[in-house]
């Protein structure tokens, strides 16, 4: 399958780097290269580090940027300080980030990322690892209610991972459609017509198997550390929990004294080290909403390291 997808909030994102000609810097999310390949076609002299997991995003990205200058590379975000480390890169310009699941993830049912395509039950970006199948078939109640309930934000967690457990006494839960299927007959008609029964459970398992709140945790200090003086990092998230990290983690960055305020002198001493762009973040416009539902929930969010 053809490795398609439509890149969210494109040229809002590239621009909030300030791209310099001759500047480094990283696309740490490469996915289909479409953010990747907007930022090397506008360098002369400088360089993009492409990094993805995934190893057909790896394979797509390599093709689509050949002739750039631009490297991609083969790892997770979270370890881009020693990937760049042994290019002799310890500083950058610009890093971004998109953290939304890829459309030819969604749309390739082999990958078992979908909950409207009947495939094996996986959701590995790497391909590697712990899967899918192995959490809903191993994991305890308690366990997928935690999941559930923190990754998902569902309100029937524990409903649900009750039927889980109880099916797969039966036999193994292999496929998505079995999995969403047990799903939506464990919560309650007029819930089903808020949406998708699964949506959350399915958000919430692609979570764990590919450890993405722990992951991003561990990046943003990284991404931060490798920025050169007035660098821009720039995050697009597509749900609560990601946002709220970033938003958080942006925050600490963007404050200075924290001193209670009844202490008339700071003895903290503690500055700023960034300046907040946008405080609200910015969606997508109505144009392309109307173009790429999947942008509906993209908010970007960035930051320029003023020390």
């Amino acid at each position: 399958m053809e490795f398609n997808h439509k890149s969210v909030l494109l040229f809002e994102t590239v621009d909030s780097l300030n791209i310099k000609p001759d500047g480094i810097y990283v696309d740490g999310t490469a996915g289909g290269a479409g953010h990747s390949f907007e930022i090397a076609k506008r360098l002369k002299s400088g360089r993009l580090y492409a990094f993805d997991r995934d190893p057909d995003a790896v394979k797509i990205a390599t093709e689509r940027l050949s002739g750039l200058n631009a490297t991609v590379i083969h790892s997770n975000f979270d370890s881009m300080d020693t990937e760049l480390s042994k290019l002799n890169v310890f500083g950058v310009d610009g890093i971004m980030l998109d953290l939304g699941v890829s459309s030819y993830q969604l749309d390739t049912a082999e990958r078992g990322f979908s909950y409207h395509k009947d495939a094996p039950l996986d959701m590995r970006m790497s391909k590697e690892g712990i899967s899918a199948k192995d959490i809903v078939n191993n994991y305890s109640r308690d366990e997928l209610t935690r999941i559930f309930r923190d990754y998902g934000e569902e309100k029937f967690a524990y409903r649900i991972a009750g039927e889980i457990v109880k099916a797969r006494e039966n036999s193994p839960i292999n496929t998505t459609l079995e999995l969403a299927d047990i799903i939506s007959d464990s919560v309650p008609a007029s819930y089903r017509r808020e949406g998708h029964p699964a949506r959350k459970c399915f958000q919430a398992i692609r979570i764990e198997v590919n450890g993405e709140l722990e992951s991003l945790k561990i990046a943003l200090d990284k991404a931060f550390e490798l920025l050169n003086k007035d660098g821009v990092l720039s995050i697009i998230t597509f749900h609560s929990l990601e946002d709220r990290i970033v938003k958080q983690k942006f925050k600490e960055y963007a404050t200075g004294c924290t001193c209670p305020p009844d202490i008339p002198i700071c003895v903290c001493g503690k500055t700023p080290r960034g300046k907040l762009v946008n405080r609200k973040g910015i969606t997508a416009s109505n144009e392309e909403l109307n173009e790429n539902k999947r942008s509906r929930s993209a908010k970007l969010r960035s930051i320029i390291k003023i020390v």
